[in-house]
């Protein structure tokens, strides 16, 4: 059930501009009528989406969701293929490849900050990654309707497509020796490789990597959670993009 719904008005709203698939949309009675909520009705109407009001006793199955009394019954996330995604132009684009990250908050948190950050795409792998869920989408805020998400059965493969089509890669590891601001990201294409805080990057990802980089710690203590890691280096490459 969670893969299809979305729910929370964000996300709802998001999903409409975005002219997502959307088979019907349910809102609770006792949710009281506001801007956003008048914008989605309005939003449905103009994209022909069912709307229906219904009792709070319908929204018992999502009680672990903050769905803020609304739900949107979706069809699944059309996922981008890698061969078509390399077949278009890009220059100085980023893409974010995931290996092995399990929480679905997390996923939220980076596709948002992939989006925020003009990121070309997302890569995750169809086995032992959580996939774009419910709780995904919350989380992205309407972000997962602004960005492709690539899935691919081999993360492998997928590293060595890029760099055949010459993209770099840089892999983010904690014992690296090089820091992640030493890199010159600027006037290439280059995919960021992201591991699970508990295991990190595969060292089968690793080797294929033109780059491993590190966020150096003024203190000693575990590591950065997998979103926040990413976005300090996401937007250092920004930053040096917008340096040129």
């Amino acid at each position: 059930m969670e893969e299809n719904i979305i729910f929370g008005k964000n996300a709802v709203t998001e999903a409409l501009i975005a002219g997502r698939e959307i088979n019907k949309i349910l809102i609770s009675k006792n949710i009281h009528s506001d801007a956003k909520l008048n914008n989605i009705k309005e939003l449905a109407k103009q994209n022909g989406v069912i709307f229906q009001f219904v009792a709070k006793e319908k929204f018992l199955p999502y009680a672990q969701y903050n769905h803020q009394g609304i739900i949107a019954q979706i069809s699944p996330i059309q996922y981008k293929d890698l061969d078509e995604f390399l077949e278009e132009k890009h220059e100085n684009d980023a893409v974010v490849i995931l290996d092995g990250v399990e929480d679905s908050h997390n996923l939220g948190a980076i596709i948002r900050t992939c989006v925020c950050a003009g990121v070309a795409g997302i890569i995750i792998p169809a086995r032992r990654n959580v996939q774009v869920n419910a709780t995904v989408e919350k989380i992205s805020a309407g972000a997962i309707n602004h960005i492709p998400i690539i899935k691919v059965n081999s993360s492998v493969n997928a590293v060595q497509k890029l760099k055949n089509s010459d993209w770099w890669v840089v892999a983010a590891d904690a014992s690296a020796k090089d820091n992640y601001y030493d890199v010159n990201y600027k006037d290439m294409n280059f995919a960021l490789i992201m591991g699970a805080e508990h295991a990190g990057v595969s060292k089968s990802l690793l080797k294929l990597s033109d780059f491993v980089v590190k966020i150096p710690m003024l203190k000693d203590f575990n590591s950065l959670n997998v979103s926040n890691a990413l976005s300090a280096i996401i937007f250092e490459t920004v930053r040096q993009k917008l340096q040129k």
